[in-house]
């Protein structure tokens, strides 16, 4: 599954959004990808956790395990873990802190790869394998249906993208002239103060 193909499946779910969002990282951006309308749909999401999941067996062999970030990673890593025959597990925050919780284990040695929905700046997926390094098991790899900032992310393992793109990403104080002229519209991952 090409990029291309990636992005199809986004516009046929009518989550390949243009005008100016507030990224779950804060960051501001001309184009958004509202993901859960893709996740929403079993079919779509099944095609691309198959075709990450292959590339995962591609690029690092099985893992034992996947684990992801709550709340938006858990969707596409189970998916990709039905994909992989393997468990899925994830991560909450507890204490501000990612953990494992809910009886949730992992053995010394267990290979993992961790699932994202869509990497920007790469911060939950690094707090993500921080836990799970933490919990005792090695994180083998980073996989991602959307790799959205155009392969300059660095999340501390390989990172596997099944899509790669290089959108624009701006912080509040550093907008360009023709994204400050549209008002913010909020996406629905993050609320916007009013």
């Amino acid at each position: 599954m090409t990029t291309d193909d990636v992005l199809d499946e986004f516009r046929a779910a009518g989550a390949l959004r243009e005008g100016h969002f507030v990224l779950s990282s804060g960051l501001h951006s001309p184009v958004f990808l509202q993901k859960n309308l893709v996740f929403a749909q079993p079919d779509r999401c099944a095609r691309l956790c198959k075709a990450l999941a292959d590339l995962i067996v591609e690029k690092v062999g099985k893992p034992d395990l996947c684990i992801s970030p709550a709340v938006g990673g858990i969707i596409p890593g189970y998916e990709t873990a039905r994909q992989l025959g393997v468990t899925s597990l994830y991560v909450e925050r507890e204490g501000g802190e990612f953990k494992l919780r809910r009886g949730f284990q992992v053995e010394p040695g267990d290979r993992v790869v961790m699932v994202e929905d869509i990497v920007t700046t790469g911060l939950s997926s690094r707090e993500c394998i921080a836990a799970i390094n933490a919990a005792g098991a090695t994180v083998i790899a980073a996989a991602c249906i959307v790799d959205r900032s155009g392969g300059k992310a660095d999340v501390g393992v390989p990172l596997i993208a099944l899509a790669t793109l290089d959108v624009p990403a701006y912080p509040a104080d550093a907008l360009p002239p023709e994204l400050a002229a549209i008002p913010v519209q909020d996406p629905g991952s993050r609320r916007l103060s009013k």
